[in-house]
């Protein structure tokens, strides 16, 4: 019983990395101690990674901590040394059924500390000492215990594989490259190690600089991404000053007018009141003055009829009109604030489309890759239809307002700012940004399938009302002999082959507008690179007797 205390107390003082009595011994933050050399060996070679751990128990240190002898520990280390036991192994170091065990030990076997490449055996530390010591041993190679010693050894001739066949890629005994290996490329295997080790060597480098450059990276995304948070901390704090500057500006205004209405109010009933009781006062006289007239009618008497008739007051003068004022004023005041809150609300909503068109400049390698293939641009099909009050006269609309075709005579159509007057010229309804795909047929001589802001001139034949020929427009004219991209009036001839479909991707946060060829396959006639500050509508433009569809894809 004493015995397994004494091996109990040899454990709970033993240094978990040489399984030996603690030397020196310190310990750590976590409460986990070490022989000063041991953790001191193991930091170094963990310090290539910039980290510090406990072997036990895995927590991490930083910076790397210093280490103080615990002179506690260390006397009751020594105390235990005193009772001679130090020499009996605890139980775990022998060898388990897992570890490599000590081909040298009798009965119960020891862990290995080392295996001897030449000697092809495992030792103890015991053991191992000759190595140590005696001349010609200490030239062997040694490494970490290891179960595969036999695998040095060629199963064809039983003799230690040193050399490596270059042509057969595999290690070979000298035997072999005198029989089924002569005439092969045959080196040393260390030369070969070396060989490869040299190229490894080469692979770190590059992979330290990659690991290097990417952790600049993220270091410079780290300061964006704090940079951004500090940008739209103050945005945040600004714009909640901002707007509640404007509800107070609202309210005061509010209060304003409310008090202005009610002073007129005050006024104007006022006003009202004191006809009103100048119209009473008026009433009672009239009612008076009928009174006597009605007893003055009654009198029998010819003289006295005659005689009180010439001593009646004349009847007075009373206004023709009460003068009764509308209430124009007022609705007035409605309708002013109604313009008011109209025009609040077209400023507020191209505001915010101006805030949602602005794209923050993120790295390449964030952004998301351009479809390659018809399947991957249908996933951004979209429906579009046309607009009839941007419709030329010459252009009838027809399927759902999915079709223009170009007409010799005009059609009649209302008056609207936003119709196209001298080019046959139509756009969608819908305003597109985000990514989309579309696909137009046509037929004809040939069509302007075009993209285009919303403030692209309307009226006249000037270049700033035709596709592809201002700033504001892009345009992919096809015919049957030609095919061309404008914008800004510069034509960009395109000579790849042509289809009556074409497919228009765009990806409007990142600048990009495609046209293809849609037939069997889809062949990219031209691609336009550059920043889009507004919302785009779709354009088409058939020629006399042409047409243009949008086609139908989901």
């Amino acid at each position: 019983m004493a015995q397994s205390g004494v091996q109990l107390d040899r454990e709970t003082f033993s240094c978990s990395i040489c399984l030996e009595l603690l030397n020196d011994p310190v310990t750590l933050n976590c409460g986990h101690n070490y022989c000063i050399d041991c953790i001191k060996t193991h930091w170094d070679e963990e310090g290539q990674k910039h980290v510090y751990s406990c072997p036990q128990c895995r927590q991490f240190f930083a910076p790397r901590p210093v280490l103080l002898k615990n002179t506690m520990l260390a006397d009751l280390v020594e105390e235990l040394k005193k009772t001679g036991l130090q020499a009996a192994p605890a139980d775990h170091c022998y060898a388990g059924p897992e570890d490599v065990a000590c081909d040298f030990c009798t009965g119960r076997k020891l862990k290995a500390f080392k295996s001897c490449l030449v000697c092809l055996a495992s030792y103890c530390e015991k053991h191992l000492q000759p190595h140590y010591k005696v001349a010609p041993l200490k030239k062997h190679k040694l490494v970490e215990p290891s179960n595969n010693l036999q695998d040095n050894i060629c199963s064809r001739h039983n003799e230690v594989m040193k050399m490596f066949c270059r042509t057969d890629q595999q290690s070979i005994c000298y035997l072999c490259s005198m029989d089924e290996h002569k005439g092969h490329d045959t080196v040393s295997a260390s030369a070969e190690r070396n060989e490869r080790q040299r190229k490894i060597e080469g692979r770190r480098l590059n992979i330290q600089q990659e690991i290097q450059d990417r952790e600049k990276d993220v270091m410079l995304l780290q300061q964006e991404v704090e940079a951004i948070n500090g940008s739209a901390d103050k945005a945040v704090e600004h714009s909640e000053k901002t707007f509640a500057e404007l509800i107070r500006l609202i309210q005061k205004t509010s209060s304003d007018v409310k008090q202005q209405l009610r002073s007129q109010q005050e006024t104007e009933v006022s006003r009202v009141k004191d006809l009103q009781e100048k119209l009473e006062q008026e009433i009672a006289e009239l009612k008076r003055k009928d009174a006597e007239l009605k007893t003055l009618s009654l009198t029998e008497d010819h003289n006295q009829f005659l005689h009180k008739y010439r001593s009646m007051s004349p009847l007075s003068e009373f206004a023709s009109s009460t003068n009764i004022r509308s209430l124009r004023y007022f609705e007035d005041v409605t309708a002013a604030l109604s313009k008011v809150r109209d025009k609040l609300q077209e400023i507020l909503t191209e505001t915010w489309t101006n805030i949602s068109l602005m794209e923050t400049q993120v790295d390449v390698l964030l952004r998301q890759p351009e479809p390659q293939t018809r399947v991957d641009f249908l996933k951004y099909a979209c429906e579009i239809t046309l607009d009839p009050n941007t419709a030329a006269t010459y252009l009838l609309l027809s399927e759902g307002n999915r079709k223009a075709t170009g007409m010799s005579k005009p059609r009649w159509y209302p008056s609207h700012p936003d119709r196209f007057t001298g080019y046959m010229q139509v756009l969608s309804a819908e305003s597109l940004t985000g990514r989309h795909y579309w696909e137009v047929k046509w037929r004809g001589t040939g069509v302007y399938v075009a993209v285009a802001y919303k403030n692209i001139s309307r009226a006249g034949s000037s270049n700033e009302c035709r596709f592809g020929h201002n700033d504001k427009s892009w345009a992919l004219h096809t015919g049957e002999n030609s095919c061309n991209f404008l914008y800004n009036s510069v034509k960009t001839p395109v000579s790849v082959p042509r289809s009556h479909r074409i497919g228009v991707y765009l990806d409007h946060s990142a600048g990009v507008l495609s046209f293809y060829s849609v037939s069997e396959t889809m062949t990219l006639l031209h691609r336009v690179q550059t920043t889009f500050t507004q919302p785009l509508y779709v354009g088409l433009s058939p020629n006399h007797g042409g047409s243009a569809v949008f086609c139908q894809l989901k």
